[in-house]
């Protein structure tokens, strides 16, 4: 299932990728999101495919925890959440994600970078909230055979191994870019999660085909060709 999210679905060809502008904010950026995995639609915490808005469960053997409506459709998650992006401005302070998004332009530029979002499966997306991620001893039940955990009293949240590395690397690129601050405790676990899960060619790819729409790779992830985007 990863592979087919990995391989086929970064395989862009030059035209479609020249239909897609960086995105200056976050309504635009899923609408390049859809553009963007439109070739090969996989989501992110489970490897279940989707149709237009629509989640192919059985895909993944994805079982709703709670909220089966909201389980069937994709949602845009943030990988680095639009709160951390945000709380750390004052706009935030002033009036919460909607005073940003009307009167910071970098934090609209950061809540619309396409090296940070990814489609998901919308009850795990609602689920997730605004937890940080975290190593956790529990056991990926909650979702059927869909290996995400979220602890609800712990406000944390452990996605699958698959897409651990690639956690990390957009963290470390989040705070790089934008000046967020990273916690003592999540700067050790995503240096761990960065050596344990090294880049993988899927990972290069992506960092390439988002490159060549935002105008600039992910270098923590490795070196990407703007040349070859036409």
């Amino acid at each position: 299932m990863l592979r087919r999210f990995i391989l086929v679905s970064l395989l862009f060809t030059a035209t479609a990728q020249a239909q897609i502008t960086a995105p200056q904010n976050f309504s635009q950026a899923k609408t390049a999101g859809w553009k963007l995995y439109a070739s090969n639609p996989v989501e992110f915490y489970c490897g279940c495919r989707y149709s237009g808005h629509t989640v192919d469960l059985k895909s993944c053997g994805y079982t709703p925890r709670k909220n089966p409506q909201r389980a069937a459709r994709i949602e845009w998650e943030h990988i680095v959440p639009a709160w951390d992006i945000g709380h750390q401005l004052q706009c935030w302070q002033k009036g919460g994600r909607a005073q940003c998004e009307r009167a910071d332009a970098k934090y609209r530029l950061a809540e619309a970078d396409l090296h940070n979002l990814v489609p998901a499966i919308g009850e795990v997306n609602g689920d997730r909230n605004n937890f940080g991620y975290s190593w956790l001893p529990q056991k990926p039940t909650q979702y059927g055979a869909c290996p995400m955990v979220v602890d609800f009293k712990a406000h944390k949240a452990m996605p699958r191994p698959q897409v651990r590395g690639m956690v990390a690397r957009t963290y470390f690129y989040m705070s790089k870019r934008y000046g967020l601050k990273l916690s003592r405790q999540d700067t050790q676990l995503y240096t761990a999660w960065n050596k344990q899960y090294p880049v993988q060619a899927w990972e290069k790819a992506r960092n390439q085909r988002v490159a060549c729409v935002m105008g600039h790779g992910n270098s923590f992830v490795g070196a990407v060709d703007l040349k070859a985007c036409r």
